[in-house]
């Protein structure tokens, strides 16, 4: 596997990152980079999820979901959030 050069945020993402506590970014940055420097760390999923990854970290108490796809060099972020609905948007969004 060859090291991720790109970083790309889906917009769904970026509006979802802007809603965070200062804490809560550093913490979401954190997962990121150990996932550009392991991105084999996540879940794959299957079926209708095919071909993306989940990591999952904690902030404080709860329990964060980060669904992305590296192809070749490059990072897909494509959502995060709490487990509640959390794969059914995901879905939704990426079968838009």
């Amino acid at each position: 596997m060859s090291q991720i050069t790109e970083v790309t945020q889906s917009p769904l993402f970026a509006r979802q990152k802007k809603k965070l506590k200062k804490n809560q970014i550093k913490k979401l940055d954190d997962a990121i980079k150990t996932i550009m420097a392991n991105p084999a760390i996540g879940t794959a999923k299957s079926g209708d999820l095919q071909g993306v990854q989940v990591y999952k970290y904690k902030i404080g108490n709860n329990l964060i979901l980060l669904a992305y796809e590296v192809n070749e060099t490059t990072l897909y972020l494509y959502t995060f959030g709490s487990h509640q609905n959390f794969y059914r948007e995901l879905s939704k969004y990426l079968h838009q």
